[in-house]
């Protein structure tokens, strides 16, 4: 293509949204219930564990940062899906297309990371007890959590300054829900053979995530197995049931919407599966951590409903 008869492209255009006289307005509603959900039942995980001093220990401290985590990584996309399922210009800026992929990536990351803090956090407690507070010291906790915080947000660097250095020319349409590196970097007008690159490197770290999570509950599992207590046992499962549904979820979309390289899905089932790493694994976080563990339930009543908060004098 001739340089003088190329068009370069300052915004994406979302192309698969309903219009809004075609009942876009009941997705609207169902989303926007979805996301102050999630942003309720998150916010409220992190205050319980924060201000309940019971919780203050390394497994509801790793909780209380995926929660954190959970309310950022959710902002960086619904609210834009929210914006185009209401209004007829559905686009959204070069700029902006990158910094949503680069936070709404670097933050999947972390939560990975932190995933995989978790799992080990629990090999350790279960697995080796006694030595339990030795090991997983606050120091180390905080040294971990800061680290997959570092590490999340600068591993993507480099990746995005490439991406914003490459030429796009038109089209400008994007058949996905959100910027994502396989729908944007479809759309470059040059030889896009680094997205094969690019997928080794996603699938290389996905799978170090999930091995070590996968051996960490598998050996854990095998511990648990051993204990000759029922009640015992019934309680060391309970506490690693809920990290490993999230695990499951979590990963499992990650794992659909990342690991297939050539293989590609309908157009429905393609963003099905977007819709369940993005929104659907966020949803379900709040309603395991708080509604299976006893432990969270406490203290989310006993922050939110004692007197001493909504005692009001005179009354």
């Amino acid at each position: 293509m001739d340089q003088e008869n190329q068009t370069v492209v300052t915004e994406f255009y979302f192309s698969d949204f309903l219009q809004f006289e075609n009942g876009s307005l009941l997705f609207f509603v169902l989303l926007l219930l979805i996301y102050m959900f999630i942003i309720a039942g998150n916010f409220m995980i992190f205050f319980a564990v924060q201000l309940d001093s019971r919780l203050h220990n390394p497994m509801y401290n790793f909780i209380s940062i995926f929660s954190f985590l959970e309310i950022w990584y959710t902002t960086v996309t619904i609210p834009k899906m929210l914006s185009n399922l209401v209004s007829e210009k559905k686009t959204i800026s070069f700029t902006g297309c990158l910094l949503q992929m680069y936070f709404f990536h670097s933050l999947g990351v972390t939560e990975g990371l932190v995933l995989t803090v978790m799992a080990i956090d629990r090999y350790v407690a279960i697995c080796n007890p006694l030595h339990y507070a030795i090991i997983m010291t606050p120091r180390l906790c905080i040294q971990l959590s800061t680290g997959s915080c570092i590490f999340g947000f600068l591993v993507l660097l480099p990746e995005i300054v490439w991406i914003s250095t490459l030429p796009f020319c038109g089209p400008n349409q994007i058949h996905q829900l959100f910027c994502d590196f396989e729908p944007v970097l479809r759309l470059v007008c040059t030889d896009t053979s680094m997205i094969l690159v690019e997928d080794v490197i996603h699938a290389v770290s996905i799978l170090t995530s999930v091995s070590i999570i996968t051996l960490s509950y598998l050996r854990i599992i095998t511990v648990i197995l051993r204990i000759p207590s029922g009640e015992s046992r019934q309680k060391a499962f309970s506490t690693c049931a809920a990290h490993i549904t999230i695990f499951l979820i979590f990963f499992g979309s990650v794992s659909l919407l990342y690991l297939r390289f050539s293989v590609t899905f309908q157009p429905l089932l393609d963003k099905t599966i977007a819709l369940m790493f993005a929104v659907l694994a966020p949803l379900f976080n709040p309603i395991i951590y708080s509604l299976r563990n006893k432990d969270m339930k406490d203290a989310i009543r006993k922050i939110f409903c004692s007197q001493k908060i909504f005692n009001i004098p005179g009354i």
